[in-house]
């Protein structure tokens, strides 16, 4: 039974007639003029807020990366702009256990010394330190490899049964997290691990990874490129390995703004990530999602926007160390909180120069990832809906957890969003749609010094007026629209939440891996 239409309310001076919530997700949600908040939310407004971040950047050290005076300052400036604007707002500090390499790692046989090529591997993020030597033992590799993604090397504990004490694990890239296999790897006594390439096409390569959050994982973690690890697993001999890191501990906080008034067992939330990379000041990725959302916010309080749910505004630190922030926001949510999140939408690089109009898939249509809770395929239908009313074709894009909708999703609230690609290259079909240049990044200066003001001028400028638009397009029409309770999360009373995803099984949306 379908629930009655609320009476009509006002929206910016205009009325808005909220229609029956649809009785399944598939149904389109009714429409809502949201041409008013489009107006409002213009570029000139969105790249102000970006050159702020810019400035803020330049005034300390070229970075907002978590820890540093830039990502306070962002902080400050976002906190600022939305109290002003009349938004209840909390600052949520958290501790993160930051992990740093010291120096360039060592990997070489030891009898006799033949040191493999330095460019053949990389320590893993969040690895532990050690300077050891030990035979190395292969754990239930499979060579030749199968289809990607198959290979349950070092996943289980009964995998390293028999390992001697003071051995080197080699591990294959494969079903299950890098933190997982070197957990494994480090219970049953090793002195360190390799995690090699899967050696498909395509996972072949040096293995640039990440064991997630430091500090559990004691022992030298190292990862290689297929052809290494195919060469030890052939011909086992013992390895020198050295991992020169430490792990300190610093603070960093989130910032929530909620709406004072609308339904609060219905809240409408929208994120973005607030830090940078160290390497730069991080203007596209994400000052680009940071500004574009704040933004929406301000305008929406400038419009006297009512909403009929309560509209909540993340924006996330640490999502560069691995969707830390996000993550600790998630988990300190009660079975209450969890149950009043009807959506999430997740707002990650908007600006690329060389974009393409992704949308997250979170029905699983286009076969690129499973599909996200109940819900995800109508967030996923707005965005396209309204792209369409626009005559500017999107395309999709894995719905895998490598940004900060990852923790929702992995406690069944419906998640969605938009991305304008990172180091990906552009292909000749997608620069024909879209325009650009095909055979090239679509944003060649992701997560390096050059993510400036500049790197998002000026083709930058039509993917940030075109994204902002369907952004304030999606916050409007979720706030205005009597949601199903359907669209909440599941329960999590007398059993565990629904788990399509985990925050720790997703892989990291920087050019480090989890799996």
């Amino acid at each position: 039974m379908s629930k009655p239409i609320p009476a009509p309310r006002a929206l910016g001076g205009a009325l808005i007639a909220l229609a029956a919530a649809p009785a399944l997700a598939a149904t389109p949600l009714p429409p809502v003029d949201t041409s008013a908040l489009r107006a409002a939310v213009t570029l000139g407004g969105v790249r102000a807020h970006q050159q702020t971040l810019q400035d803020i950047a330049d005034a300390h050290g070229g970075t907002r990366a978590l820890g540093t005076p830039g990502y306070t300052a962002s902080v400050d400036y976002v906190v600022e702009q939305l109290l002003q604007a009349g938004y209840i707002v909390k600052r949520l500090p958290f501790d993160i256990a930051n992990w740093e390499e010291l120096s360039d790692p060592v990997l070489e046989k030891a009898d006799p010394v033949v040191p493999f090529p330095p460019d053949g591997f990389s320590t893993m993020d969040g690895s532990g330190a050690g300077n050891v030597t030990g035979p190395v033992v292969a754990v239930n590799v499979v060579i030749p490899p199968g289809a990607p993604g198959t290979s349950p090397s070092g996943c289980e504990a009964a995998d390293f049964a028999g390992l001697p004490a003071g051995a080197i694990a080699l591990i294959q890239r494969g079903t299950c997290t890098f933190r997982q296999k070197a957990l494994n790897a480090q219970a049953a006594g090793a002195a360190g691990a390799i995690i090699f390439n899967e050696g498909q096409p395509g996972r072949d390569g040096v293995l640039n990874g990440t064991l997630g959050e430091p500090g559990d994982i004691t022992i030298p973690v190292i990862g290689t490129s297929f052809a290494i690890g195919a060469e030890l697993a052939a011909a086992p001999v013992p390895v020198h390995m050295v991992v020169d890191s430490r792990i300190e501990h610093i603070q960093s906080e989130n910032v929530i703004a909620e709406t004072a008034r609308g339904r609060g067992n219905r809240v409408v939330m929208a994120g973005a990530h607030l830090d940078s990379v160290p390497e730069g000041p991080g203007i596209n990725d994400n000052g680009s999602g940071t500004a574009t959302l704040l933004e929406v916010a301000l305008q929406m309080a400038r419009l006297n926007i009512v909403p009929y749910n309560k509209v909540r505004f993340g924006f996330w630190g640490a999502e560069e160390a691995g969707l830390i922030g996000s993550t600790r926001y998630v988990a300190s949510l009660s079975e209450r909180d969890i149950g009043r999140i009807a959506v999430y939408l997740n707002f990650d690089m908007l600006g690329s120069p060389n974009f393409v109009r992704f949308v997250y898939d979170g029905d699983g249509s286009a076969g690129l990832s499973g599909p996200g809770p109940d819900g995800s395929d109508l967030i996923e239908q707005v965005f396209d809906d309204y792209f369409a009313g626009q005559s500017l074709p999107t395309e999709p894009t894995a719905f895998d957890g490598r940004s900060d909708y990852g923790p929702f999703i992995a406690i069944g609230i419906p998640a969605g969003g938009l991305f304008s690609g990172a180091e990906a290259l552009k292909t000749e079909a997608q620069a024909a749609v879209y325009g650009g240049n095909a055979d090239e990044a679509y944003d060649r200066c992701y997560h390096q010094a050059c993510d400036n003001i500049n790197n998002v001028l000026p083709t930058g400028d039509i993917s940030i007026d075109q994204f902002s638009d369907a952004t304030a397009h999606s916050v409007l029409m979720f706030s205005q629209n009597a949601l199903p309770r359907t669209f909440a999360a599941p329960t999590l009373r007398g059993r565990t939440a629904v788990k399509r995803f985990s925050p720790e099984d997703a892989p990291y949306r920087g050019p480090r891996l989890q799996r």
